[in-house]
């Protein structure tokens, strides 16, 4: 292993957006027994404390493989184009319409059932990015196209959450 292996590298699967989630866990199981730090009791704090860089490192790299959003965000700064979220939030303007209009629908929800339907509604877009994200990545490799796609999901995970604690807060 090589500290500067991408995360596929590491885990010696294809620099794509699509994964097979067992081979990742499986991967992630294999790496972990060989870099646990269990495993260099013997030889003294040193090699430990380099076992538990390489635990961490496998543990983040598995982290970002796992979840599409992270994944597809590596792979666009991979090829030379970095999400750039916190310095760039310009968003198309179909978009902001879309989330703003969605804002309005939880403020005024006024049950479970309106703030679900709301909750199955923006998990039905956030798929439909998710897939344009796919195409973007592994079958077109338009960059721009997928920076663009993160930076959505990105906001859209952000309302989920409001949405998710709407539920906790209305007893769902």
């Amino acid at each position: 292993m090589n500290l500067t292996d991408t995360d596929f590298q590491l885990f010696d699967v294809p620099a794509r957006f699509e994964q097979d989630p067992t081979v990742l866990s499986e991967r992630w199981k294999a790496l972990q027994r060989e870099v646990h730090p269990d495993r260099f009791a013997a030889e003294g704090p040193a090699a430990q404390r380099v076992a538990m860089q390489w635990a961490v490192r496998v543990n983040e790299a598995y982290r970002r493989l796992l979840d599409p959003l992270a994944r597809g965000a590596y792979l666009c700064e991979l090829n030379g184009h970095p999400v750039d979220a916190q310095r760039n939030t310009a968003m198309p303007a179909a978009f902001l319409m879309q989330q703003m209009e969605w804002r309005d629908q939880l403020a005024q929800a006024g049950s479970a059932a309106a703030v679900e339907t709301l909750a199955e509604e923006v998990a039905g877009e956030r798929q439909r990015l998710l897939d344009r994200l796919h195409q973007a990545l592994d079958a077109h490799q338009d960059w721009a196209e997928a920076v663009a796609v993160v930076r959505s999901l990105m906001f859209l995970d952000r309302f989920a959450a409001d949405v998710d604690r709407r539920l906790d807060a209305l007893g769902q």
